[in-house]
């Protein structure tokens, strides 16, 4: 008979595990029943004896537990045959699928990656003791954002073959309303000029949508460091909130806040002392040292003096530097005394630079914008100045820097940048159609990081109702490895200006141009060019601004002949940037000041243009997403020497043009400024004379005026504008850098400082009325809207919604446009 007598019984866990023991014997064999994916030497390793052992109660017991340890088995039985000890064994299911329901709060990559590390996970083994506490924690992390009627659920669903299905069901519900928030014990400050800094709000207007007046555990914790900061900020240096009462309704649905606080007393400075190692630079700590003696105490400066005093040692080498203030107060005086120790550390030094991310783009590209060097010591300004150079390269979308210690050296770092690169060129091929340009034909090749070394190659045909052109250009922005840079260009363009909202003309030009840039500072560049450029002008109608310069140039034997002009021009440019990226900066500003000038003697109009260009950009927010954008744009131009006795002019192809999303959007392309003058002499019948005579003229008083609705341009300019950069709505953090909205006022004018009404003082008045004082500059014009630029794989493209504010009589004004291929 086979004596199957339970020997041992051991309770474990919510299901428990019986065994019942005999005296202590030696084991003859070892059995495991029950496994299916587990392997049996798995199982054997988690069992602490052998055949041959002897066994008693204990080691039974203490296997039992290595098992359930191992987390692979639900149950666990041990039964004894004879010498033989069997392990009956219930193996944990396998999770096949895991799915949320319900869920808005929490994102499913978020809830995916807080499973996975409670290891809850497709393939794994199923935990079921830990299904309870993750239900317990989503919903205390409901509780935290005034979630507090959320429920979480997790059902397992059983499959074949030992595994389970594991659905989380959400029911989120809506954040608790701030009914009221009190503060108790304050007498110098009321509650509303405190409360007035907080994040968490209550009895919001409708129109503060962007109030927080829903409770949240998180932010409330920062209201308090935010009021307590505001007293210490005011000296109040034994402020205190001594204990914080949220109070629900039942219903759950609102919720009240007392905050019961002590404010104590102003304190005053007693004395600033340093004490520690100043690494020889005491005379300059001291110097910067903003806190003085006898002012009230403010925890704000203090925090900014210890500051500014590690990034000063930051710069030299010491890159962990200690810096604490440690206050003496005196509650009988109400003083302190503060003393501030400093401990600079070792001086730590850079072993190696390494990049990570750029796979298109060469190492030793990024390594040329370097300020911080290998083997010099770490400073943290110049490091910041690489992350800025690095940034503002036009093919980065994103730069992060972070330093690492050397294992088992406490003076050396590395220092690691990690890239982002976006598209740095395109190829476009295709029929296109805009508003401003109509059908368009267009092919070309624009490359700012050729073959990753960082050099600008481009080659480009376009075609549309009033251009046609084609050029190649090639700019090598480290020439030399001092930063010098080398570029050239060769174009044609055939321009029709009467397509381009223009007084008519057409200009055929061909040219060839060589540029060198030369690095002054950190932030300054001076360059310089010599080009040469043939304009070939027909179809022109002579009206009254240019009708000097036509005289002047025009062979009057024909006067419908084809003009060509030749000059060779010189110029020459500084400029200095600040800016935090090279494509939609956020940060910094830029500014850009240019001369271009023919060559006397040796070219056929001699005229020169200055120009302008300022943008800063003030960023309202830690992250840079609300920004400010101001921008001016100042440009003036003229004829110098003289040419047959008579003053040059500039011609009237390099007038300055505004309208459109390069100025003044909300106004049709190039159609702000003066306009062309047609003027006509009013004749009279007669018989002709014996000489041959005609008709006699009346008088110019008689004559006749005409002005055009088609711009002519000038040769002064001004315009400006501010921009609110706000985040895009809808989309994801991600798209921040490749897709911008921002809210616009533009404002600005052309004008012709050679225009003189008084010239046409003799007019009859009806025919003076017609014209307008083209030399005045406050002729402005203002508009403003909405723009949305946006990186695309098409190219930069770029959608304006604009409404005029101020507009002169016949303007053509535009309240949509758009524009593909733009440079930004």
């Amino acid at each position: 008979m086979i004596i199957k007598k339970l020997a041992f019984a051991v309770l474990l866990g919510a299901l428990g595990t019986t065994a019942q023991a005999a005296e202590e014997f030696q084991v003859e064999d070892i059995e495991v029943k029950g496994l299916q994916r587990v392997a049996l030497g798995a199982a054997l390793t988690h069992i602490p004896f052998n055949v041959g052992d002897n066994l008693n109660k204990f080691r039974i017991s203490q296997s039992i537990k290595l098992l359930y340890k191992s987390g692979h088995f639900n149950d666990i039985r041990v039964y004894r045959d004879g010498n033989r000890v069997i392990y009956r064994v219930k193996e944990r299911e396998t999770i096949s699928g895991i799915t949320f329901d319900g869920n808005s709060d929490l994102k499913d990559e978020q809830l995916t990656e807080s499973l996975d590390g409670s290891n809850i996970r497709v393939g794994e083994t199923l935990d079921r003791t830990v299904i309870s506490g993750i239900e317990i924690g989503l919903e205390d992390f409901y509780h935290s954002v005034g979630k507090y009627n959320a429920d979480v659920t997790a059902t397992i669903t059983h499959l074949p073959r030992n595994r389970v299905n594991l659905e989380f069901k959400f029911t989120e519900g809506d954040a608790a309303a701030i009914k009221q928030i009190n503060l108790i014990g304050n007498e110098v400050f009321t509650d509303a000029q405190v409360l007035d800094k907080t994040e968490l709000t209550f009895d919001s207007p409708w129109w503060n949508f962007m109030a927080q007046d829903r409770y949240q555990k998180q932010t409330l914790q920062g209201d308090m460091e935010t009021i307590n900061s505001y007293y210490l900020d005011r000296g109040y240096l034994r402020f205190n909130v001594d204990s914080t009462q949220v109070s629900m309704t039942p219903d759950k649905e609102s919720v009240y806040i007392a905050l019961n606080v002590t404010e104590g007393e102003t304190y005053t400075i007693s004395d600033v002392e340093f004490i520690g190692d100043m690494a020889g630079f005491e005379q300059t700590i001291r110097a910067i040292n903003p806190l003085q003696v006898d002012k009230l105490y403010n925890g704000a400066e203090i925090t900014y003096t210890e500051e500014v005093i590690s990034k000063f040692l930051g710069r030299f080498g010491y890159a962990y530097p200690k810096v604490t203030t440690i206050p003496d107060i005196n509650d009988e005086d109400h003083t302190v005394k503060l003393s501030i120790s400093i401990d600079p550390g070792k001086r730590v030094y850079v072993n190696r630079i390494n990049f990570s991310g750029n796979h298109v783009t060469a190492d030793n590209v990024l390594r040329r914008e370097m300020r911080q060097m290998e083997g010099a010591w770490l400073s943290n300004s110049v490091v910041e100045s690489s992350k800025a150079w690095l940034q503002r390269l036009p093919y980065m979308e994103t730069v992060e820097v972070d330093t690492k210690q050397i294992p088992g050296e406490d003076d050396l770092v590395d220092v690691n940048f990690t890239v982002k690169e976006q598209p740095s060129g395109s190829f476009t091929a295709g029929i296109g159609f805009g508003d401003r340009t109509g059908l368009s034909l267009n092919a070309g090749i624009q490359q700012n990081n050729f073959l990753g070394t960082g050099n600008r190659v481009g080659f480009s045909i376009n075609t549309n109702k009033y251009s046609k052109s084609a050029s190649i250009s090639y700019t090598d922005p480290y020439f030399t490895t001092d930063a010098v840079s080398l570029g050239g260009q060769i174009f044609y363009q055939a321009f029709d200006a009467g397509s381009a909202n223009l007084e008519d003309y057409n200009n055929k030009t061909y040219g060839i141009g060589l540029n060198w840039g030369f690095p002054i500072n950190e932030y300054v560049r001076v360059g310089f060019g010599l080009g040469f450029k043939s304009n070939s002008i027909s179809s022109l109608n002579s009206y009254e601004q240019i009708q000097q310069f036509y005289d002047l140039h025009a062979d009057p034997n024909n006067p419908d002949s084809l003009e060509e002009f030749n000059n060779f021009d010189v110029n020459a440019n500084i400029s200095r940037t600040t800016l935090n990226r090279g494509t939609f900066p956020s940060a910094g500003s830029s500014q850009q000041l240019s001369l271009k000038m023919t060559t006397p003697n040796s070219s056929d109009v001699q005229y020169f243009k200055v120009n302008f260009d300022s943008k800063f950009y003030f960023p309202l927010t830690r992250n840079q997403r609300w920004t400010v954008l101001t921008r001016l744009q100042l440009g003036y131009g003229n004829g110098y020497g003289k040419i047959y006795g008579n003053d040059q002019l500039l011609p009237f192809w390099e007038n300055f043009r505004a309208g459109g999303s390069d100025t003044l959007r909300g106004f049709e392309n190039n159609t702000v400024g003066p306009r062309a003058i047609y003027r006509g002499p009013t004749s009279i019948g007669g018989t002709p004379d014996p000489t041959g005579g005609t008709a006699c003229c009346l008088g110019p008083d008689h004559d006749t005026i005409n002005v055009s609705s088609r711009s002519v341009g000038g040769n002064a300019i001004a315009v400006g504008g501010i921009e609110l950069i706000v985040p895009t709505p809808f989309l994801d953090e991600s798209y921040a850098n490749s897709v911008r909205t921002s809210f616009f006022v533009d404002i600005g004018n052309v004008w012709d400082t050679e225009f003189n009404i008084a010239d046409y003082q003799e007019l009859a008045p009806v025919e003076f009325d017609k014209l307008a004082d083209f030399s005045r500059e406050d002729r402005y014009r203002a508009s403003g809207g909405l723009s949305i630029q946006w990186l695309s794989p098409m190219g930069p493209m770029i959608f304006n919604f604009a409404k005029t504010i101020k507009e002169e009589k016949d303007d053509d004004t535009a309240f949509f446009s758009f524009n593909i291929g733009k440079t930004f």
